[in-house]
């Protein structure tokens, strides 16, 4: 009994810090805007209802913020947070998680320039 119970606390001990890694918190980028795109045929998706295309090499962050291919999500609709480049491309996606959307994130440059960025928590403050 005593070793029973020695193997189930050593096996314990060694799996806390795989829990602890489990959801490791990306911050996203404050100058990125919240929305929803549904991707269709490589390079066009729709960001909030409105045609858009993806600029060449854009990267699609998922959930474990590993890249994804334009092509592998044709068809699916996610909540993100994403910037766009100078030619008004669609450039970084991140694919949101549950308490990523839980925080408050503007959806237009005119909420981004009335609401206050808090850096230490990495979300927004609406006036």
């Amino acid at each position: 009994m005593p070793r029973c119970l020695t193997m189930a606390l050593a096996t314990v001990a060694l799996a806390l810090p795989l829990v602890a890694c489990a959801q490791v918190s990306r911050n996203l980028p404050m100058n990125s805007l919240r929305g929803e795109v549904t991707f269709g045929q490589p390079p066009e998706v729709l960001l909030n209802g409105q045609p858009m295309r993806l600029a060449p090499g854009a990267r699609i962050r998922d959930h474990h913020n590993m890249v994804q291919l334009s092509g592998t999500l044709a068809g699916q609709k996610h909540k993100v947070n994403y910037t766009v480049d100078s030619y008004g491309l669609l450039f970084n996606v991140w694919i949101l998680r549950p308490d990523e959307l839980a925080k408050r994130w503007p959806s237009t440059q005119n909420e981004a320039a009335t609401w206050t960025y808090d850096p230490i928590n990495f979300s927004w403050i609406k006036p």
